[in-house]
């Protein structure tokens, strides 16, 4: 089954790395508040990146690399430049 890492940005424009097989429903949870302590806290936003992956270990792989970066790197992959 196919899984998507995704940035979000939150309300307070804090950005949230995730994992998910349905960009749709899990930018709903967030917004809804039933998505993680983080989002919770930093309030529910949009789903501004994702990139597809084929497995979760490849998607967990990716989650991992891009949590280490720091939000300067991820800003420029949210807007298409080589982080």
């Amino acid at each position: 089954m196919p899984h998507y890492v995704y940035i979000m940005r939150c309300a307070d424009s804090s950005l949230y790395t995730g994992i998910t097989n349905n960009l749709v429903a899990r930018e709903t949870r967030h917004k809804d508040g039933d998505g993680t302590k983080f989002t919770k806290f930093h309030g529910g936003g949009r789903i501004v990146y994702s990139e597809l992956y084929a497995t979760y270990l490849d998607a967990r792989h990716r989650e991992v690399q891009i949590k280490k970066w720091r939000r300067e790197k991820k800003e420029h992959l949210i807007r298409g430049l080589k982080p």
